[in-house]
């Protein structure tokens, strides 16, 4: 049990119950339609995601049944719970342990064992690949649920390529990215980096900061100055998201912690130009269920 991914709170179970509701009225479709489709995990993790607590209490000193009760089923076992059920379940991870956990998913669900497809590589490199194949006779929805900012930019644009995509991503906005985001904007080389390969642009800067001019004992003197909240920076990812996909949902969803700051937004995208707006319309109206 100790090797079962340690992350997650009530914004994991949130994020979690709007995939389930997505993947159930997405498989209902695609079931009707002469399209192979697939679901595409490309952070899997170990199948599982641990409740938070209030306390410190290590969960390895917590008795079996205790233990067991504190960790719940996460996006694999979700999707391979659904019905009616995909053709094909990709799920990508490239810790070791983590993988090995995965595995079990064949034991736990024989029916399903040859539709599980396990990849221990790291994320971009096997999407890249991945989304270079044909799609005209494939579809999918893909699930980005990294710790961080993991998923570079030229991915994304990548899955947009295929056009036969629906995408649901976590994008890391106050967990990783406006922490980042300095307020006299003395970002290091590294991050600026970082935030140029998560937004695939440079042109964030100009957006979330202001020159302002100050007058102090020595003159006005030129300053920096941070200008963007999470709302700011939220609306600004949307927009780079609709340079590429063919339609996103306007309003993603964003999931807070216990003090109700944003820590992912919850983001949609659609990549089939018939497809989207139907798909587009089904992610928006189960966003909007509290």
């Amino acid at each position: 049990m100790n090797s079962k991914q340690g992350f997650g709170g009530h914004w994991t179970a949130e994020k979690l119950e709007i995939l389930r509701k997505y993947l159930g009225a997405y498989s209902r479709i695609m079931n009707r339609q002469h399209f192979h489709f697939a679901y595409i995990d490309a952070f899997a993790g170990t199948g599982y995601y641990k409740k938070s607590t209030d306390d410190s209490i290590q969960l390895s000193l917590l008795p079996i049944t205790e233990k067991e009760s504190n960790f719940l089923e996460g996006s694999a076992r979700i999707a391979l719970q659904v019905e009616p059920e995909f053709e094909k379940y990709i799920f990508i991870e490239k810790d070791e342990e983590r993988f090995r956990e995965l595995e079990k998913l064949k034991i736990e669900f024989p029916e399903k064992k040859d539709k599980i497809i396990l990849v221990n590589e790291e994320a971009n490199a096997y999407l890249k690949g991945l989304c270079k194949k044909s799609w005209e006779k494939h579809r999918a929805v893909m699930f980005l649920d990294p710790f961080g900012m993991q998923i570079k930019w030229e991915t994304l644009e990548m899955i947009a390529k295929t056009k036969a995509i629906d995408l649901w991503f976590l994008f890391p906005l106050g967990q990783a990215v406006n922490r980042l985001l300095r307020r006299d904007g003395s970002i290091i080389e590294a991050n600026r980096k970082r935030l140029n390969e998560i937004f695939g642009t440079e042109d964030w800067f100009d957006r979330f900061y202001e020159t302002c001019f100050e007058k102090d004992l020595l003159g006005e003197q030129v300053r920096i100055r941070k200008n963007a909240d999470f709302e700011t920076i939220s609306s600004y990812f949307v927009e780079r998201l609709e340079t590429i996909f063919e339609k996103v949902v306007k309003s993603p969803r964003p999931l807070l912690n216990s003090k109700d700051v944003p820590l992912f937004l919850f983001c949609f995208a659609a990549g089939n130009k018939k497809g989207a707006p139907k798909a587009v319309k089904i992610a928006e109206d189960i966003l909007r269920i509290p």
